[in-house]
C-alpha cells in the first residue's frame, strides 16, 4: 500500500468540467490534442492535478472561476442532432440557443427525430451526476407509434426486453389511445440508452413515428414552446443537487429562441 501524500487540487479534466469547458471525457480529448496549457507548458496527459493558483488556457482564453452550477428546460424540436458539433454538418441544438446563453452542455441526449424536454447545464460536474443511473429518475415520453399493440405486446416491455443482445429494464407503459392509424402511449423508464425506446418497440413489431419527453425526473416540459429555453431559479438548482427530497420547481420564463442562425455555435 502506498503512503504517498496525493498532490493537492482537482485533476485537470474535471476543473474544466466543472468551469463548463467540456465534460470530463471531452476535456481529456482536447489534453490529449494539445489544446491545454497549464501555467505556460502544453500538456498532453489529463493526470495532473491543479489547484486555484494554477493558470489554466484552453484554445488561447484563460479558464477562469466557475460559475454556479445553472439549469436551462429547454423545449427541443424534432430535426436538430444534441451535439455541438456534427460530421454530417447538421443543424445542432447548441447552434440553436439565444446568443446569450454561456456555453452549456446536454443532460443526456434526444436522437434527431425526438423531441420534448431537454435539460441544459453549464456545470459538467452537474451533467455527470443528473445522468448517473444511480440518480434514479424517471424519464417520462410521449410515443406515438404506427398501427396498433396488443397489451400482452406491451407487458414485454414491462417486465424487460432484450434487444439483439442488449438488455433494457422494464418500463411503465401505458396505452392511451388509438387515433386513426396511429396508437399513442405514455412510456417512462429511469435509464435511457441509445434510442432504447425506438428500439424495444421494433421488437414488439410496432414503429415509433413521433417521440416527446415530458419530463426528466422533478423537471416537467408543460408549456413551454418548441425552441424555447427557460431557467430554473438558483434555489432549485440548489435544492435539487443538495438534498435528496425532489420540490417541484419553480422556473423563469425566459424569451423564445430566434431560427436557428446556423450549424455551428461559435465559442
Amino acid at each position: 500500500m502506498s503512503n504517498e501524500t496525493p498532490p493537492p487540487g482537482d485533476r485537470i479534466a474535471k476543473v474544466l468540467s466543472r468551469a463548463g469547458i467540456a465534460s470530463r471525457r471531452e476535456a481529456e480529448r482536447m489534453i490529449e490534442d494539445g489544446r491545454v496549457s497549464v501555467n505556460g507548458k502544453t500538456i498532453t496527459s489529463p493526470a495532473l492535478n491543479v489547484t486555484a493558483d494554477d493558470r489554466i488556457v484552453v484554445d488561447g482564453k484563460q479558464v477562469g472561476e466557475p460559475e454556479p452550477p445553472r439549469i436551462w428546460l429547454y423545449h427541443k424540436p424534432a430535426g436538430l442532432v444534441t451535439t455541438e458539433r456534427d460530421e454530417k454538418d447538421r443543424p445542432t441544438v447548441f447552434a440553436s440557443l439565444p446568443e446569450t446563453m454561456p456555453r452549456v452542455m446536454s443532460v443526456g441526449r434526444l436522437d434527431l427525430n425526438s423531441e420534448g424536454l431537454l435539460l441544459l447545464t453549464n456545470d459538467g460536474e452537474v451533467k455527470r451526476k443528473l445522468e448517473l443511473p444511480s440518480t434514479g429518475w424517471l424519464r417520462r415520453y410521449r410515443v406515438r407509434i404506427n398501427g396498433s399493440v396488443s397489451e400482452a405486446k406491451l407487458d414485454e416491455l414491462r417486465e424487460g426486453i432484450t434487444v439483439e443482445g442488449i438488455q433494457y429494464q422494464p418500463m411503465v407503459v401505458t396505452f392511451d389511445r388509438q387515433q386513426g392509424a396511429n396508437a399513442w402511449l405514455t412510456v417512462s423508464l429511469r435509464e435511457g440508452k441509445n434510442r432504447e425506446i425506438r428500439r424495444a418497440m421494433g421488437e414488439i413489431g410496432v414503429t415509433v413515428n413521433r417521440l416527446i419527453r415530458v419530463s426528466y425526473g422533478p423537471f416537467q416540459l408543460a408549456a413551454l414552446k418548441q425552441g424555447e429555453v427557460e431557467e430554473l431559479k438558483q434555489r432549485v438548482v440548489r435544492d435539487q443537487l443538495g438534498i435528496s427530497g425532489k420540490p417541484t420547481p419553480k422556473r423563469v420564463r425566459k424569451p423564445v429562441n430566434r431560427p436557428t442562425r446556423g450549424k455551428k455555435r461559435s465559442s
